[in-house]
């Protein structure tokens, strides 16, 4: 077993440096485009927003080549805002979304679309982190399975599956099934048809989809980072974009 997971780490680290994650969501000829920036206006009850790009996902930036960082971006009544605030999101009108806010705008549309017609295609999700969002000062860990057993004594168990390029390096010769802390600075969210609710460590299903990110140095073991108390646990959480 071991082994075998030590194949399949392997394997999801090449998948993570090709940047397959896209390939992966376009197989229906669409693809998930994420744009990251600033806004320039308060959006209002607008039918777009005026963002200053300045990063987003790989199908955004080589859409973005030789364009201008000021795109407006289509909106309607499908489009679901989110504003975090202290690492908690709540859906919100689009009126709250104001001038100099920190967001991200994800658009699916057909992999060869131009970036005229991904600006034209209503955004599915646009998240709002406010004017000055921070920055973390520790590395992202983030760790994806099923949950083993319910939460109970400061620990979650998962059946480990996939994560970011960081924890998967610490996974190799691992086991997949592990224990990690949390502790009452964790926060809990479930999701529900793309809304998310803060809920309690007893409210995880047992098989249910959990995402776990602790922030730790990058220099520490696997067993080292399981000590931290994650900062942020999610039940369903939606894939987001690589």
């Amino acid at each position: 077993m071991r082994r075998r997971f030590t194949y399949f780490v392997l394997a999801a680290l090449v998948v993570l440096a090709a940047g397959a994650s896209s390939t992966f969501a376009a197989r229906d000829g669409e693809q998930t485009y994420v744009f990251n920036g600033r806004l320039l206006a308060d959006a209002g009850s607008s039918t777009s927003l005026y963002v200053d790009i300045n990063g987003g996902n790989r199908p955004a930036l080589k859409k973005l080549v030789g364009q201008s960082d000021n795109q407006y971006f289509a909106v309607d009544s499908g489009t679901q805002f989110l504003r975090w605030s202290h690492g908690v999101p709540t859906v919100v009108a689009e009126s709250n979304l104001v001038a100099a806010d920190i967001v991200s705008v994800q658009v699916r549309a057909a992999r060869d679309a131009s970036l005229a017609q991904i600006e034209a295609t209503p955004a599915s999700r646009v998240a709002d982190r406010g004017p000055t969002p921070g920055h973390a000062g520790k590395p992202l860990w983030l760790f994806v399975g099923s949950l083993n057993a319910p939460a109970a004594n400061g620990k979650v168990t998962i059946h480990v599956q996939s994560g970011n390029w960081l924890a998967l390096r610490k996974m190799l010769g691992q086991p997949q099934d592990q224990s990690f802390s949390y502790g009452a600075r964790t926060i809990f969210i479930l999701w529900r048809s793309g809304v998310p609710t803060v809920v309690s460590p007893s409210q995880l299903r047992v098989g249910d989809r959990i995402s776990i990110r602790i922030r730790a140095p990058r220099a520490d073991s696997l067993q080292e980072a399981e000590q931290v108390p994650a900062s942020h646990i999610g039940d369903h959480e939606p894939r987001t974009p690589a």
